[in-house]
């Protein structure tokens, strides 16, 4: 019998770079921090958000994104590797898709421009500074 899921829970990426990273995540989406490792904390609530390993999960939407800095400072992502692809996030109009593009200008941040994908849809290809390969998706109208 198959599992029956709901929806996802969250997703953590692994980073070479927690302060390079963050600055990236916090400037192009502004997601709320849920939690975030302080390495002044006290030794109790390290060993309490001993989860973090050393980085933040956001919350937005119905679920979690996490940045895990664990990887060698001179690793890169790869989409054709076992693992990720890339992360997709959705927005609701084509205006939102428009208005991305001036953020990612703005913030100096080469992407490939709103791209038709296919019936109803449009797409907004990114990096981020490990090279992981960011989406937004939205309407083509």
């Amino acid at each position: 019998m198959p599992i029956a899921v709901t929806d996802y829970n969250h997703v953590r990426l692994t980073v070479s770079d927690i302060d390079r990273s963050r600055s990236f995540y916090d400037s192009v989406f502004g997601f709320d921090v849920a939690y975030a490792w302080d390495p002044d904390a006290d030794e109790e609530t390290k060993k309490a958000l001993w989860f973090l390993f050393g980085g933040v999960i956001y919350k937005f939407g119905g679920g979690l994104l996490g940045l895990r800095p664990v990887a060698p400072s001179d690793d890169t992502f790869a989409e054709d590797r076992c693992g990720l692809d890339h992360l997709s996030f959705t927005v609701d109009t084509r205006a939102a898709l428009e208005d991305a593009v001036k953020t990612l200008d703005e913030l100096g941040i080469a992407h490939e421009g709103i791209k038709d994908a296919g019936p109803g849809l449009s797409i907004l290809e990114f990096r981020d500074p490990d090279n992981i390969a960011l989406e937004l998706s939205g309407p083509d109208k």
